[in-house]
Parts: C-alpha cells; sequence; structure tokens
C-alpha cells in the first residue's frame, strides 16, 4: 500500500491553518478518496512526495512544465534573476525580452499585457473588451472554465440563452444576470442570444480547446463560426488559451485551427511554471488600456522579473524546431498504447490534442459539451486513480482534469506508464 503517514500528517495540521486543509479546492482530494499527497521535490518527469513515494507526473502542475521539473536552462535563468533582486514595482529589461520572444513568434497579437495568473488574465480581456465595444453582457459556454471571476463563475440556466445562475456563493445575481451561457457546439443557441440581446453583446470567451471540464474537442468549423458572427455583430471573440496557449503549438489554438481571435489571454506557462498570466491583441485593441486609453487594468508584481527569466527560459526551449512534434508524438504513444490494452466494449476512452490527454470511462466516440459526461463514471476514475498512485502514476485528483506530457517524459516512463494504467483499468472496470 502506498505510504502516506507523513502526508496525512502534514493534512492534519494544514487543516488547522486553511478552509479544507488547502488553498485550491482540486488539491483535497476529495472526489478521488484519500489524504492529499503533500509535493517536497520535482525532478524532470518525476516528483516525490513527504513520504520519499516517487511518481510519474503528469499532472506537471496543470499543464505550465512542458520542459518538466526544475529544467536546467530555467532554473539557471531564474536564479540569476533572483541574484538581482526579487520584485521592483517598476519596468525591467527581462519583460521587453518575453515581450519580444512571444510577439514576434505569435501573429495574433501585436501588444501583450503581462499579468499574475490566468484568472487575472480573463478578467482584464473581459473588461477591455466591454470598454472596446462599450457593451455589457458576454456569452461564455456551458464546461468551459476562465477562473474564478465573479461573472464568469457561472453556470447555465434553463432555455438555449438564458442569463447565467450564480454557481458559488457570494456572487451577486446581477453580474451573473450580464453573463450569458450556452451549450458549446450549438450554432443555433449562439444566433437565438445575438437575436434577444441584439446589440449589447461585448464578446464571446471560449476555451478554443476546452480542458476544465474534460476536454470537450470542438470542431473548427464552430470555432470559425463564433469568430465570423462576432465580427458581424460587432462584438469580441476572447480565445482562453490559459491552457491551450504555447501547449499544443507556440501560438496556441489560435495557430493551430489557423482562427483569428480578437483577443487572447494565457497562463503560467509563459512564466516557466511562475506566477504569471497575460492577454494580448491587436494595436487597434490594446490602445484602450491604460496608460494609452481609459480601461484602467493595474497589477503591483505584473512582469516580475523572476517570472520573466522563467518564461523567457522556457519558451526559448519551445521554439526549437520540431518541439511540438516530438511531444505530440510521445503523447500518441502513451494513448495509443493504453488504448491497445483496451477492448472496444469497455467503456473506455482516451481523447488527445496536441500534449494533453483526457482518459474518460465512456462509450461514446467524442464528448464535446459538459452534458455528454456520464458523472457516474467518475466512481470509476476514482478506482483508475488510486490503483495509478499504488503504480506510481501521478494524475491530477479529479475525472474532470485532463493530463500532460512533457519533453522530459522518456520512452521509458511512457512504458511503465502504459503497463500501470493497463493493471489499472482492470480494477476500475470491474
Amino acid at each position: 500500500m502506498l505510504k502516506r503517514k507523513e502526508s496525512e500528517k502534514l493534512f492534519e495540521k494544514a487543516k488547522t491553518y486553511f478552509p479544507g486543509g488547502v488553498n485550491s479546492p482540486v488539491r483535497a482530494f476529495k472526489s478521488v478518496g484519500g489524504t492529499p499527497l503533500f509535493i517536497d521535490q520535482g525532478s524532470g518527469s518525476r516528483i516525490w512526495d513527504a513520504d520519499g513515494n516517487e511518481y510519474i507526473d503528469y499532472c506537471c502542475s496543470w499543464g505550465p512544465l512542458i520542459l518538466g521539473h526544475c529544467y536546467p536552462a530555467v532554473v539557471n535563468k531564474v536564479k540569476k534573476a533572483i541574484d538581482k533582486g526579487m520584485s521592483f514595482g517598476a519596468p525591467t529589461r527581462l519583460e521587453n525580452e518575453l515581450a519580444e520572444l512571444i510577439l514576434k513568434n505569435n501573429s495574433n497579437i501585436e501588444k501583450i499585457r503581462f499579468v499574475s495568473s490566468g484568472t487575472e488574465a480573463v478578467m482584464s480581456a473581459i473588461r477591455l473588451a466591454r470598454g472596446y465595444t462599450k457593451r455589457n453582457k458576454i456569452i461564455k459556454f456551458d464546461g468551459c472554465y476562465h477562473g474564478h471571476n465573479d461573472s464568469l463563475l457561472v453556470k447555465a440556466g434553463s432555455g438555449l440563452a438564458t442569463f447565467g445562475l450564480s454557481s458559488s456563493a457570494g456572487i451577486p445575481e446581477a453580474f451573473a444576470r450580464e453573463t450569458i451561457v450556452l451549450p458549446l457546439n450549438d450554432e443555433k443557441a449562439v444566433k437565438k442570444a445575438f437575436s434577444l440581446y441584439k446589440n449589447d453583446i461585448a464578446c464571446i470567451i471560449i476555451e478554443p480547446v476546452p480542458a476544465n471540464n474534460g476536454l470537450l474537442l470542438q470542431k473548427r468549423a464552430f470555432l470559425e463560426f463564433l469568430a465570423d458572427i462576432c465580427a458581424a455583430k460587432g462584438s469580441l471573440l476572447i480565445f482562453d488559451e490559459v491552457i491551450s496557449g504555447f501547449r499544443i503549438g507556440f501560438e496556441g489554438a489560435a495557430g493551430y485551427y489557423n482562427i483569428q481571435p480578437d483577443i487572447v489571454t494565457y497562463g503560467k506557462i509563459i512564466g516557466g511554471g511562475m506566477p504569471v498570466g497575460a492577454y494580448g491583441a491587436k494595436n487597434e485593441v490594446m490602445k484602450h488600456i491604460s496608460p494609452d486609453g481609459n480601461v484602467y487594468q493595474a497589477g503591483t508584481l505584473s512582469g516580475n522579473p523572476v517570472a520573466m527569466a522563467g518564461g523567457i527560459a522556457q519558451l526559448t526551449e519551445c521554439l526549437k524546431p520540431g518541439f511540438y512534434e516530438k511531444l505530440e508524438k510521445k503523447t500518441k504513444r502513451l494513448v495509443n498504447g493504453i488504448m491497445d490494452g483496451v477492448l472496444s466494449d469497455d467503456g473506455f476512452r482516451i481523447f488527445s490534442i496536441g500534449s494533453i490527454f483526457w482518459p474518460a470511462f465512456t462509450h461514446k466516440k467524442e464528448i464535446t459539451k459538459s452534458s455528454d459526461i456520464d458523472a457516474k463514471s467518475m466512481e470509476k476514475f476514482k478506482k483508475l486513480h488510486a490503483a495509478l498512485l499504488e503504480r506510481k502514476i501521478y494524475l491530477g485528483p479529479s475525472g474532470y482534469e485532463v493530463g500532460f506530457v512533457s519533453s522530459t517524459h522518456t520512452d521509458r516512463d511512457i512504458d511503465i506508464t502504459i503497463k500501470a494504467f493497463r493493471e489499472a483499468l482492470k480494477i476500475a472496470l470491474q
């Protein structure tokens, strides 16, 4: 059995300090059972917990660690930055360097603004869209997560184009009423929303690769439709690429699908795993941000030099020829290796794109919206997760979360994982 004595002791102490013993709800292991693992260190594709257990890690800090843990070039760059100072609240050379690296290799944006998290990036992008269009309402999709902003942490009400209902205590219904929540992959619902709310829709926001509630892969035609209707109606299209940006390609989903959004948001992958985010757009839109324009947005630690240094080192590696092709090849090898041992009537599939994958207990050949996910299947994932931990494979502790492959996952790692998955699936499918 997996040793958890030290993690259990740490968790009991943590419960006296933090709500639920954690600083982010998904870490609590409530959906998979057992005690959360307290991680002590990471290196390459591996992590070690407080009890000394070693795991092959496919959580990768929820995606940002595309080079794995403690990648030497990132660590060295960060150490050099720390030696000069950890925070100034003033401009630094490193901000320019990271911005230039991104903008020179991303045709979708002309200017960028660094912030401190993906949530902050999305919050700022929404404000920019409202300020630019002088409109109030926004469209989001059920099954897409855009951080814990009040106006976005809402769930769908009844009907195709109803106002959102608050999904968290503490969010006034007045805020939620400005958000129209629609099902994914439903052009009719989008058209109806524009018909009902006419000239008051500031933007549509979507994860072009929805990866926060399973991996709800959308057809290019739907994303293209969203771009077209926004252009026709004078609304802006926001691609929330906090997960997909720099993950499925340097230009993210916008480049992958060859679709030009009006605003793009990015997350911690641009900081080598350090707390950072960003949003960007063409200059015509970005010139409305203060101090150039009248849309106010600020952050004391925005452009933090340590995060900028980590981002420069990481994204430089991502730009090397063949980087993303090799990463996708590894991921396909992992997915195909697992699925080769699965029978067609087992009711298990792995959906993937680039270096993102999602194991799902389903007979469906595709899952494009949250309503396609069988909530009862999470009991099978609970068994799978426990069996994988026993075999020293670490996934995020929820069946709705996706997994990530890093450049440091070796062929041996993948072989070990395939074997472990096949054994764990026999237990989960009993």
